[in-house]
């Protein structure tokens, strides 16, 4: 799948044995009939769908884990949307996974784009066999291919698109990564669904648990938000203010 916002579990990338990004985003989910309850501030001012994703016995035999993966969809009045994930462990053992929200942003132009937020980061570099660098710049533009996870990054990020004067704020929670990923010219052309020019468009920023496992004792659950809103640039300085999402 390529775009929107696949839901990476129970592996993110190919660090382990499963499928890369794991088998959650390419499952039919159901819609779920005994969903959390709502937040109170919530209640008539967004609209929303409760999905709930259990394994099969095909997801049995490659990850013999019983779980259940229940996630809320909401859109505000403003446009703004939001995800909530709640993995429960319903085996009789421990299990480990990891998570992302593989969120795909459409720009204006790649090289026309920073994000905030990020700076004197510790990341780890895919293209270089995941080798730990730190963050050098007053923030990060592209100039070429980029596949980092950004580590113990803060829950506030901002993606400023310069020539739609248009500015992305990710707010996240539960998920300690920041994923940043965009193939550049030369690797699209090796992606069978990615159109040879469409880098210049696209960029992925995604909220993640990527560098550690998150490890749920029986009967355990995890929980793991986030929160994509586009403002103009001249306001994004005061979303990356707020200190939280809740």
């Amino acid at each position: 799948m390529r775009g929107g916002i696949p839901i990476c579990f129970p592996q993110f990338g190919n660090t382990g044995t499963l499928e890369r990004h794991g088998f959650a985003r390419n499952k039919i989910w159901a819609l779920d009939d005994e969903p959390p309850q709502l937040n109170h501030s919530d209640n008539g001012s967004k609209a929303f769908v409760d999905l709930i994703l259990r394994p099969s016995d095909e997801d049995l035999r490659c990850w013999p884990h019983c779980f259940e993966f229940r996630l809320r969809v909401s859109l505000s009045k403003d446009g703004d949307l939001s995800l909530v994930s709640r993995v429960r462990n319903v085996n009789c053992k421990p299990f480990s996974f990891s998570f992302a929200y593989h969120t795909y942003l459409s720009v204006s132009d790649i090289s026309e784009v920073r994000i905030e937020g990020l700076e004197t980061l510790d990341y780890l570099d895919n293209l270089s066999q995941r080798e730990r660098h730190t963050e050098q710049g007053d923030a990060i533009t592209f100039e070429s291919e980029v596949d980092r996870v950004y580590v113990s990054s803060p829950n506030v990020i901002a993606v400023l698109d310069h020539e739609k004067k248009r500015t992305f704020v990710i707010r996240k929670e539960g998920l300690p990564d920041t994923v940043v990923w965009n193939p550049w010219e030369k690797k699209s052309k090796t992606i069978a669904d990615f159109g040879d020019e469409e880098y210049k468009q696209t960029l992925c920023v995604d909220a993640a648990a990527a560098e550690r496992s998150i490890t749920l004792k029986p009967g355990e659950e995890w929980r793991g938000k986030l929160e994509l809103s586009a403002v103009p640039s001249t306001n994004c300085s005061d979303h990356l203010d707020q200190p939280g999402i809740m």
